[in-house]
């Protein structure tokens, strides 16, 4: 199996270029943003071409206007990433620096937590009202007025501080909406005890816990686990869920694989769960690839942008001491490569497509279905792109994000040490025939608004256990 990283821990860089830089505006930032976006970027060009130069000066003129007027660093963050989005929506990403100085603080609501828990613990009926919880942090959404405001009161981000507001619930008609800075679609109760808000980390009550169905219960384990695991859904059906591909997930999910590898191989079928798994590292998933594979898998190879800003990733990964000597002798060697090309696109491969075949097809599971909705996005879809070329597998649920055609995200800090700014180093050999980005993969059974997304797990085993 070819291995492609895609690597999510921010490496810092300064460019030398400005390093003597005292002091910057928003308009500096987006300068030296657009700047490095234009001349690294591995998908900037492909863009380009697609829509056109007229169309990129255009929203050039249009976001310098509202830049100008933007003194604020977290406001012209967001206007930052706003202007990327004219490339795509996935795999850019810009935010304020852990180390910036910037002196407008975030919004604060001031509560009283003492207060607010015993005024939640005493509540007798389900809103939003409540003490939740992200899995990694501690949210209270309290009820001021006509608008809800969610809060944080923990949280394992360093970025986020004790009544720091996350965002506010306001009712529109006869629905919820949601009022946020940041990309957050609107709420949706499921059950009495979880809120599943677009964009963003379901949110399950802590305090008060009101009884509810076990069905609901059940869903928000498997939403809200960090860690892979396997069930038992019967004696011809297993449950497989990974929340995530980080590299850091890997021994657990491998761990998980050789556990069980006597009843996966000795069972009909085989659910895999996927949602709301963003992706990681290719490696994360060779492990479950054997069990899928029916014949050989063909894929698409991807090429490097060489200049001296993105070549210094492979330079660093060759002394990192976290990889083992292998890998960093290919970074050495894929950086010498590089250096001796700057200005082109070099794959670091034979040929456009690889072709990986296995000597063993098992004969169970004899079915597999995966679950996908909007948030698989990179190696997970890297991850399906091999699968459906199974023929034991199917696709539930809904599109995927569409996050791959560039890839191999690099994360460098700005002059001012003020904001950490993250581009790809690599792009598809499909493109422009097999375009991904923006538009996702498409699951072979569309589960429709109708199937609760509670019910989807049931509803694949109902579909699946059919085909014995």
């Amino acid at each position: 199996m070819r291995i492609l990283l895609f690597i999510l821990v921010p490496l810092f860089l300064v460019n030398p270029l400005h390093a003597q830089v005292k002091t910057c505006t928003c308009e500096s930032h987006f300068e030296w943003v657009k700047k490095t976006f234009e001349e690294n970027d591995a998908g900037f060009q492909h863009i380009l071409e697609k829509k056109g130069l007229a169309a990129y000066n255009i929203h050039n003129q249009l976001m310098l206007e509202k830049i100008k007027k933007t003194a604020n660093l977290t406001d012209c963050s967001e206007l930052l990433l706003e202007w990327l989005k004219f490339f795509r929506s996935g795999h850019i990403y810009v935010q304020r620096s852990e180390t910036t100085n910037d002196t407008l603080d975030p919004e604060i609501y001031k509560i009283d937590f003492s207060q607010f828990e015993k005024y939640v613990s005493e509540k007798q009926e389900a809103d939003f009202e409540g003490i939740w919880t992200t899995g990694i942090s501690k949210i209270g959404i309290k009820k001021d007025g006509e608008i809800y405001v969610a809060f944080f009161m923990e949280s394992e981000l360093a970025t986020r501080k004790p009544e720091e507001v996350l965002l506010k619930i306001m009712l529109d008609g006869d629905r919820y909406k949601t009022i946020s800075r940041h990309n957050i679609g609107d709420p949706k109760m499921i059950g009495k005890n979880n809120i599943q808000f677009e964009g963003m980390s379901t949110l399950k009550r802590l305090n008060p816990v009101f009884s509810d169905d076990p069905e609901y219960e059940n869903y928000y384990k498997t939403i809200l686990t960090r860690e892979p695991y396997l069930e038992e859904l019967s004696a011809s059906t297993l449950y497989l869920r990974i929340p995530s591909f980080q590299i850091e997930n890997k021994p657990a999910i491998d761990k998980v694989l050789a556990d069980n590898k006597d009843i996966i191989l000795k069972t009909e079928n085989l659910i895999i769960d996927l949602r709301n798994n963003g992706g990681g590292a290719s490696m994360s998933f060779s492990g479950l690839i054997p069990y899928l594979y029916t014949n050989p898998l063909r894929g698409v190879n991807i090429e490097y942008l060489s200049t001296e800003l993105n070549n210094k990733r492979s330079l660093e990964h060759s002394t990192n001491p976290n990889f083992n000597e292998n890998t960093r002798q290919w970074y050495k060697n894929h950086y010498d490569i590089l250096q001796s090309r700057l200005g082109e696109f070099v794959s670091p491969f034979d040929g456009d497509v690889s072709v990986t075949q296995y000597d063993t097809v098992y004969a169970y599971p004899k079915n597999v279905g995966i679950i996908i909705d909007k948030d698989c996005a990179s190696a997970t879809e890297q991850f399906l792109s091999f699968a459906k070329q199974s023929k034991k597998v199917k696709l539930f649920g809904t599109s995927t994000f569409g996050m791959l055609d560039v890839a191999n995200m690099y994360y460098v800090e700005s002059p001012c040490k003020e904001l950490l700014f993250g581009y790809c180093l690599s792009r598809s050999l499909g493109l422009p025939e097999m375009t991904i980005d923006d538009i996702g993969l498409q699951p072979d059974f569309y589960l429709d608004k109708t199937i609760q997304q509670h019910k989807w797990v049931e509803f694949v085993n109902e579909i699946i256990n059919q085909w014995n």
